[in-house]
């Protein structure tokens, strides 16, 4: 991929789930940099408010399409020569009651994409938002990337699976597979995650917070920004067939923290804690990995580092989601 300032004929990159939240950010960093770029979406998570800007602008196509339909997928994947393969379902908490969600939209979905990079043949570069969750419960912390893959929830399973057949495609039919372990990456038009579920309860009740789980819960959060970063360097300095990357911050924070840093940032007072207990030991819930942290030694050494440590990065994530959806309360 070229700098903002040269030609980019004959280079077009797909991004799946480009009108989400970290996609849509991926989307106008490469409009930014003159890319030729097709969003593959189908709204179900995302919303084109996030693309907005970008919609009248030749160089991007928006196709409104589901990866489980394959005739949608083709006319997307047609013409691109790099796939940045973000669509998914992310919540971690359908794992234990409805896995066939997580089987269709993750492992299948990557399956008939990869399916469609083979037919049509264009494709040099596969790119793939994975998770830390693969790792499950760890030994080592923090966990580099030859670290044991031993999934406790679906989700996690489900990266993995789609790790692997990335990986086998990418041997088998000649493109780069690079592919992010990443972190919580929170910030700008996050519609999931901790975050976001204590400001929309909190509007509910200024008064008194749920917590899931026992508080003691302790992970890294990336920015989003140093995410989008980190996967453009990652892309372009990599040089294995396949390569695998930790993102994350180089500390984390836990959920109790976080809490309290939302209630200040929205400026209310006298907020009650209260604890779920959780299940398993104080985890949110089943498939709740309680303690993450990435060795992120690999991606440092392409030139990278995050801006942000865990904390700020919650500080700057509560108060850009308030400014886009203002708390009422």
């Amino acid at each position: 991929m070229k700098t903002e300032n040269e030609s980019h004929k004959n280079h077009t990159v797909l991004v799946t789930g480009g009108a989400g939240f970290i996609g849509s950010h991926l989307v106008e960093a490469l409009m930014r940099r003159g890319e030729e770029v097709h969003v593959l979406d189908n709204l179900s998570g995302g919303s084109l408010k996030n693309i907005q800007q970008w919609l009248t602008n030749p160089r991007l196509k928006f196709f409104n399409g589901d990866l489980l339909n394959k005739a949608d997928v083709e006319k997307a994947v047609k013409g691109c020569h790099t796939v940045f393969h973000l669509a998914a379902n992310p919540e971690v908490r359908l794992s234990s009651t409805a896995p066939d969600i997580h089987f269709r939209q993750n492992v299948e979905a990557t399956f008939n994409l990869l399916e469609a990079v083979r037919r049509l043949g264009d494709t040099e570069a596969f790119v793939f938002t994975s998770t830390s969750t693969v790792y499950g419960d760890v030994a080592k912390i923090p966990t580099p990337e030859d670290a044991p893959l031993r999934p406790i929830s679906v989700y996690g399973a489900s990266k993995m699976a789609s790790e692997a057949l990335i990986n086998a495609y990418a041997c088998s039919y000649g493109f780069r597979g690079i592919i992010y372990r990443l972190a919580n990456v929170i910030g700008s038009r996050s519609g999931h995650g901790v975050i976001y579920d204590f400001i929309q309860k909190l509007k509910a009740n200024p008064c008194e917070l749920e917590i899931l789980g026992d508080g003691t819960q302790s992970k890294s959060y990336l920015y989003v920004d140093d995410c989008v970063e980190a996967m453009l360097l990652g892309f372009e300095d990599s040089s294995g067939r396949t390569e695998v990357f930790n993102l994350g911050s180089d500390d984390r924070t836990d959920v109790k923290t976080i809490a309290k840093t939302v209630v200040e940032e929205m400026g209310l007072r006298n907020v009650v804690f209260s604890f779920t207990g959780g299940v398993d030991g104080g985890r949110g819930w089943i498939g709740d990995v309680k303690y993450m942290l990435l060795d992120t030694h690999k991606m440092k050494a392409l030139g990278w580092k995050p801006k942000f440590s865990s904390n700020q990065a919650v500080s700057a994530s509560v108060r850009s989601i308030l400014k886009g959806n203002p708390a009422r309360v």
